[in-house]
């Protein structure tokens, strides 16, 4: 045996017995939020896969920032991987100065769902419409105000761009996840808010919520009565999130893989289909090699163009 085989026989033997042990899967935001319905759907069915336990370690804060910071210094063997989002792997590193290089500090695994972006008022607002809700902050600039699931994450920017689509002036109230900001809104410390669907579906439902607009091409079939951003006089504000796996960068090209294949197979199986399904959530999934297209560019995009949008409108960034 070489000397290089020597060195490389321990990750190689390691990538063959891959996974023998529980699995921790790091979930950047707070538990009840969406990325939390994501991981905990997903992990049940990739535990039950690989005989393996698929431990959820929620890790709030900055807009999923320090929970995928805490995935890019972990041991690169394949036993930390994360579930995260477009806020925290393209929109806050294209926005702010993050600990990690979203381009070198991680491997990518695969694209997991695609969900749009609703925003919504309390039920107690008297203001039932877009056009109604525009007026009002029109009437009364600076008095009313948005929450999100963080700073520089996918709500806080649709906020953003909403503000800037309807010439209007509210003011941005960020929480540390969606579960938390959705409390406030419903005990009436926040007015409004874009989030992702499926953790504001039971809400909708029971009428302790009103959508306003769903920031996506085509209504949801989960939602069928919310119209969209294109019906409501808005059809340039497209809004939508996605969620991805990811290791840590040096995980070995053959442990990637495997956990690719684990978590195709996972959200192929037609019980966890319908499950993400069901919370308005469209399944994606791809190989490592497509994965890392779309959040090194589609939403580091969508961050300079809502740079490029406040700098013509005169905001100093």
């Amino acid at each position: 045996m070489t000397g290089l085989a020597v060195l490389l026989w321990p990750a190689l033997a390691a990538a063959q017995d891959f996974p023998n042990k529980p699995i921790r899967l790091i979930v950047p935001f707070p538990a009840g939020g969406p990325n939390d319905i994501i991981a905990r759907v997903v992990g049940q069915r990739m535990s039950e896969l690989i005989r393996q336990p698929v431990l959820i370690d929620n890790r709030g804060g900055q807009a999923g920032v320090l929970g995928t910071d805490a995935v890019a210094k972990s041991n690169p063997d394949g036993y930390t991987i994360g579930i995260t989002s477009a806020s925290s792997l393209a929109i806050s590193p294209s926005m702010e100065k993050v600990a990690y290089d979203a381009r070198k500090d991680f491997a990518p695994v695969t694209l997991v769902v695609t969900v749009p972006e609703c925003w919504l008022s309390r039920a107690t607002f008297l203001q039932k419409s877009m056009d109604e809700l525009v007026a009002l902050a029109k009437a009364q600039p600076g008095k009313l105000n948005f929450a999100s699931a963080g700073v520089g994450g996918l709500p806080h920017l649709a906020g953003e761009l909403l503000k800037l689509t309807a010439k209007i002036d509210i003011v941005h109230v960020p929480y540390r996840g969606a579960a938390p900001a959705i409390n406030d809104l419903l005990g009436q410390q926040v007015q409004m808010t874009f989030l992702d669907l499926p953790v504001i579906l039971p809400h909708i439902k029971a009428g302790t919520l009103r959508p306003i607009a769903l920031g996506a091409a085509q209504r949801a079939p989960t939602a069928p009565d919310v119209p969209t951003t294109a019906e409501v006089g808005m059809p340039d504000l497209l809004i939508e999130n996605w969620y991805g796996m990811i290791a840590p960068a040096k995980t070995p090209e053959k442990i990637v893989a495997t956990l690719n294949r684990i978590a195709n197979e996972a959200m192929a199986d037609p019980g966890v289909k319908q499950k993400l399904a069901d919370q308005g959530l469209t399944v994606a999934g791809d190989t490592p090699e497509t994965f890392p297209r779309l959040y090194r560019c589609r939403n580091r995009e969508m961050g300079e163009s809502y740079k490029r949008r406040r700098r013509s409108d005169g905001e100093v960034m």
